[in-house]
């Protein structure tokens, strides 16, 4: 199926690397202008690179995403530019550390909250006004299975992925009477540099590499993607399940 995003402004954070990256690039090839946002400048622009070698358009917005002030900013930027904001895929977050719930410090803990969660709320609530002014907003939030699995010693990374899934939820039945439609994404195990630092003993090469996953999210992105408030399952290349949870 081809997708056809030509005129959409998407915004992707956590662009500099991983699904990031190839979600931006992949949303450019189908006509989008993306809006990549990570602290890594020079991935931002490799990314660029990429990008233009496709015939694809980028602003580079390089921040931390725990810069709250940033993310309220980027709301009045992107509207003074182009007045709307039409796909957002908020992908950024952290890992924090693989260790019992009773030896995490309190740092570690509350700064992947405040990436994970704090900042996702802050991003809904900077272009939420934006996406309503398109005619078909689109929101995709990464969370991950440990949102459910709850696995031991991933306690800070769980806990912050359900509280994602609540929030995007809950903004979805929000704007059930409005063209936005929110939708969460369970990439799974992916080759990314997060993973690599869960498993650090894994075969990298046994897992799909994040141009693939990017691949399988790109409909969502689509205007013709009427779900929302639901959770979607990437397993092997595609949605192998996608289901609204109870």
């Amino acid at each position: 199926m081809t997708i056809n995003l030509k005129d959409r402004i998407a915004l992707v954070t956590g662009a500099s690397r991983g699904i990031g990256y190839f979600t931006a690039l992949e949303l450019a090839k189908a006509g989008a202008h993306v809006i990549a946002c990570a602290r890594s400048v020079g991935g931002l622009e490799e990314l660029d690179d990429a990008i233009k070698a496709e015939g694809g358009s980028a602003t580079l917005v390089p921040f931390d995403l725990t810069d709250m002030q940033a993310i309220d900013q980027l709301g009045g930027s992107i509207f003074e530019r182009w007045g709307k904001l039409d796909i957002l895929v908020a992908n950024a977050g952290i890992l924090g550390v693989i260790s019992p719930i009773g030896h995490i410090e309190a740092k570690v803990f509350e700064k992947v909250m405040l990436t994970n969660v704090t900042a996702t709320w802050r991003l809904i609530r900077s272009v939420e006004p934006l996406l309503l002014k398109s005619d078909a907003g689109r929101a995709l939030i990464l969370s991950s299975g440990a949102a459910h699995k709850c696995r031991p010693f991933w306690g800070a990374y769980s806990a912050s992925k359900a509280a994602v899934e609540a929030l995007a939820r809950t903004w979805a039945a929000e704007q059930q009477r409005t063209a936005l439609r929110v939708n969460l994404i369970d990439p799974g195990a992916t080759r990314t540099a997060m993973r690599a630092q869960a498993m650090p003993g894994e075969d990298p090469n046994t897992l799909p590499h994040p141009a693939e996953v990017a691949a399988a999210i790109l409909p969502l992105a689509s205007p013709e993607m009427k779900d929302t408030g639901r959770l979607f399952v990437v397993r092997e290349n595609k949605f192998v399940d996608y289901r609204m949870p109870e």
